[in-house]
Formats: structure tokens, C-alpha cells, sequence
């Protein structure tokens, strides 16, 4: 028995209309889905009766390399990227990244880490992603990555990539996947070759050039359906 008096149990009253005998769809933070059973319904909390499956749900296949967006940004991608799925998340800097972007208050843990249980609440999913914060970009590419994300087929979004993500990923069906995603200026040149010296193959998606934002979310959709239906075959 689990009883709720905080904004869960403001949803349960005022946006699912709970009442006594409904099941409802619950999780464990990092752990497994279940079913709550409403015990009780009241101004004070809600009751619940939970069961958990014994198993957790799958890790997201797909890692995000992010050079640091606008912090107004970041604030709108927490939750989507939670939804989407992402095992983890790497921001990093850039040289079209401004360095008092790293001074906001979206990246500090407990902002975010409720971000996160939204998108994850969202998605019906438990596992929370894994962040990490860099501000030297040639550190983490040439001394951090392989132990952040060993073992990953590395591919960078870029303007000049000519190919398609769902082409990328036929080569490697069953490997973890590291998606980089440069500032919306662009990755400089220097930084398409650093990327690239570590195994990054640049993809593209159309000549449009879109806010960080909207092109990590594309692409997110993107890597997870290419990952799909490689697998598939």
C-alpha cells in the first residue's frame, strides 16, 4: 500500500477523476511496471494497492550527444527526450555554444531530474536517463566518451551528411546508438573532424535547418524506427 499527497495525487483526482476500485497503470523509478488499485480517494492523498511485474523495462537503445542548447531550450527537451527514450544524455559544449549556458538552473539536478519523471510518466516507462555535463568538448570526445558510451555505433547529425539515418543503421541493426547533435549554428569544421576521428558518420535530414529542439526530437523518432526495422531484418 502506497498512499500519494502530492501532485500525483492532484492527477489521479483531478485529470484521471479516480475513485475507489479503479486500477491504474504505475512504475518504480528504475524499477518495474505494475497496477495500483485505488483504495482510497480523499482531499489528503490518495490510496493505492500496488502489484509490480518482476521485471523492469528494456533500456532505450539510443544514447544523445547534445551540444548545449539555449537553456530556454533544454528547459522544453527534459520531458520529450524522457518520453522518446534515451539511456542517456551528454551535454556538452561547443564553439557555437554560448558559456553562460551552463550557469541555468535547467541543468541543475533536482530541475531536471522532475522534468525527466514527466517524460518518463508520459512514455509508461521507469528508466530514468543518465546525464552527465561537460564543458570541454575535445575532453570528452578524446578521453570520456569510450567510458560513457562504450561500445555504441556513433552517428552526428549534420547539415553536409548525405545519408539517411534508416541507411546508417542497416549496417549495424543491434548496437547501441550515439546520436550527436550539434548547436543550431552548426558543428564547426574542427568539430565535424573530431567527431568523425572517433567514429561518428555524419547523417543528415533535408537541407532545412531547425532548432535544437525540433531536430532532436525528428531524430530521436528517427534512430528509434530506423532501429526497428533494422532489427527486423
Amino acid at each position: 500500500m502506497v498512499t500519494l499527497a502530492d501532485r500525483r495525487a492532484d492527477h489521479i483526482r483531478e485529470v484521471l477523476h479516480g475513485r475507489e476500485g479503479q486500477s491504474l497503470r504505475i512504475g518504480r523509478l528504475n524499477g518495474a511496471l505494475g497496477t495500483g488499485m485505488i483504495k482510497t480517494v480523499g482531499p489528503e492523498g490518495v490510496t493505492l494497492r500496488c502489484s509490480f511485474a518482476e521485471a523492469m523495462p528494456e533500456r532505450p537503445r539510443a544514447d544523445l550527444l547534445l551540444a548545449m542548447p539555449r537553456p530556454k531550450a533544454m528547459k522544453r527537451l527534459w520531458a520529450p527526450l524522457a518520453s522518446l527514450g534515451v539511456g542517456r544524455i551528454i551535454l556538452t559544449n561547443a564553439q557555437k555554444v554560448e558559456r553562460y549556458y551552463f550557469d541555468s538552473h535547467v541543468l541543475e539536478p533536482a530541475f531536471y531530474a522532475e522534468q525527466l519523471k514527466e517524460g518518463l510518466e508520459q512514455a509508461m516507462d521507469t528508466r530514468m536517463p543518465e546525464v552527465s555535463i561537460h564543458r570541454q568538448l575535445k575532453v570528452l570526445i578524446e578521453d570520456e566518451l569510450d567510458t560513457l558510451a562504450p561500445d555504441t555505433f556513433r552517428i552526428m547529425a549534420d547539415p553536409s551528411g548525405s545519408t539517411r539515418v534508416t541507411e546508417a543503421l542497416q549496417e549495424n541493426p543491434h548496437s547501441r546508438i550515439l546520436l550527436a547533435v550539434g548547436p543550431e549554428g552548426g558543428w564547426s569544421e574542427y568539430e565535424r573532424d573530431l567527431l568523425a576521428k572517433r567514429g561518428f558518420a555524419a547523417v543528415g535530414i533535408g537541407p532545412r535547418i531547425l532548432r535544437t529542439d525540433t531536430a532532436c526530437i525528428a531524430l530521436l523518432a528517427m534512430v528509434h524506427d530506423a532501429a526497428r526495422d533494422a532489427r527486423k531484418r
